[in-house]
């Protein structure tokens, strides 16, 4: 009877708590309408992207060139300056070469007296004073000598170290007074128009490198470059077990040699559902789009994957053929009427 009497109780208030939350829900105001937002969208369709492994390279000049004097004799003029512009056939230095001066004053004298031998002789043979065999002897001594006079005078023309192309001067290595010979550098030199990315493709990748091929190249502080495979090294380092190769880059704002670059190398393609970075809202720690059902935005929790361009991978929470929000995605609710506009 006790425990009869106490469920009877415990009816009564349950039911009076219901009767009281029920009043008290009826009495409260309506939730107001959401106004409905204008929106784009775009319907979600797998897209091919190419898988790519990265390999680092260094930004060099096509050209750079080590200038060196071809003949020996003490600098009297440097005029290469570091950072300095010249032309091709500018002036970089000027040498004393005394010693192949006067080898051309000798070689001018031989010349002179062996054409006058040669004159002389060609009046005696029209007289027959003199046979065939002396006078081709006197014209081979001066066939000599116009060889040597030739000899000193290009021998002379290499105490003026000119540039070989248009470029910039990136290092001076002599000075006034310095000696210069074959084989010791004067100038370093590069050409800054044109330029490309060196690296080394390990082995395992060189088989998808070929020569022509566009790929992507990342350049800190510039961006991304398509670079163009001019060379490819026939051969692997042996100690590296990779192949140098490199890449021709377009001309870009703020590249220069000396640059870190990296190159993305294809390694297999694949299909992933991508939509633009505009669509997708970050909110904390989560990540959300919208899609168009039923003319209203329904809240999608998704996981992304790497960026493309202007696109970012899903990899969870959409459905290929759905239409998503991509304009305005950030300032909308779930369950909010939309309007689609073109």
């Amino acid at each position: 009877m006790r425990v009869l009497k106490y469920s009877l109780l415990l009816l009564g208030f349950v039911a009076l708590s219901g009767a009281g939350c029920r009043r008290h829900n009826s009495s409260g105001p309506a939730a107001p309408a959401l106004p409905a937002v204008a929106v784009r969208v775009q319907t979600v369709e797998p897209k091919p992207h190419v898988a790519t492994e990265e390999t680092v390279g260094t930004v060099r000049a096509r050209l750079r060139a080590r200038i060196e004097s071809k003949v020996a004799g003490r600098i009297l003029e440097m005029r290469a300056e570091p950072g300095g512009v010249v032309k091709a056939g500018d002036l970089l230095a000027r040498l004393d070469v005394q010693e192949i001066r006067a080898r051309l004053d000798q070689a001018l004298a031989t010349q002179q007296q062996a054409a006058g031998d040669l004159k002389r002789f060609s009046a005696l043979l029209e007289r027959d004073a003199v046979t065939q065999a002396e006078f081709d002897a006197v014209q081979m001594r001066a066939r000599v000598a116009d060889a040597a006079v030739k000899e000193a005078q290009t021998m002379l023309s290499y105490a003026d170290v000119v540039a070989p192309f248009d470029g910039v001067v990136t290092r001076k290595l002599a000075d006034i007074g310095d000696l210069a010979a074959p084989g010791k550098p004067l100038v370093e030199m590069e050409d800054p128009l044109h330029l490309r990315l060196e690296t080394d493709i390990p082995e395992a990748l060189i088989g998808r490198v070929k020569p022509g091929a566009v790929m992507s190249v990342r350049v800190s502080g510039v961006g991304e470059l398509a670079g163009t495979v001019s060379e490819i090294a026939p051969s692997a380092d042996p100690n590296s077990r990779t192949f140098a190769v490199k890449l021709d880059l377009p001309p870009a704002e703020g590249l220069r040699a000396g640059q870190f670059g990296r190159v993305a190398v294809p390694v297999s393609e694949t299909t992933a559902l991508r939509v633009p970075v505009s669509a997708v809202v970050q909110r904390g720690q989560l990540q959300m789009v919208f899609v168009v059902a039923d003319n209203r935005a329904v809240m999608r929790l998704v996981k992304t994957g790497r960026r493309v361009g202007g696109e970012v991978e899903i990899a969870s929470g959409l459905s290929p053929g759905e239409s998503v929000v991509i304009e305005n995605a950030d300032s909308i609710v779930d369950g909010q009427p939309v309007e689609i506009r073109s």
